[in-house]
């Protein structure tokens, strides 16, 4: 996922981008907090769930819920990949929230990964689009794996 602004705003932030990513994106708790903030809007997923009935509250539980939603977004093609990224963005803001030391952490490209305190990154953009996609794999398991960790 590039999201130019964010790329700009880390480097205004930071010049010196190291290679492994931006340096203080996940070790500037300011930064980190601002980071988090924005990736948790995921507004069109809650719009979409909020419209079935489900209040996304940031919880594991919440994740279990969304993987039992008919997959109305496989009928819009322009929509899919939106909710699929959108579906990313929840399941490494529930990870990050509520999985001991995981943290965002953003490539120089602007992609963002979790990066748990074992030093394992989640794709959890890909395992979102994966989701939207093909309902597989669920959020809840992506969950499961990380918090095992």
């Amino acid at each position: 996922m590039n999201i130019p602004f964010l790329d700009n705003w880390l480097k205004r932030q930071d010049p010196a981008a190291e290679e492994g990513g931006f340096p203080g994106a996940d070790t500037d708790p300011e930064r980190s907090a601002a980071i988090a903030e924005l990736f948790s809007e995921c507004e069109l997923l809650r719009v979409r769930a909020e419209r079935l009935g489900l209040e996304l509250d940031d919880t594991p539980d919440s994740l279990a819920a969304l993987d039992q939603l008919p997959p109305r977004w496989r009928d819009d093609p322009e929509e899919l990949p939106w909710v699929g990224n959108d579906a990313g963005l929840y399941l490494g803001t529930v990870i990050v929230r509520t999985v001991p030391g995981a943290v965002w952490h953003i490539w120089p490209g602007g992609h963002p990964v979790v990066r748990l305190a074992s030093g394992r990154e989640i794709g959890v953009v890909e395992a979102g689009l994966d989701w939207a996609v093909h309902g597989a794999p669920e959020l809840s398991q992506v969950y499961a794996e990380a918090a095992e960790a």
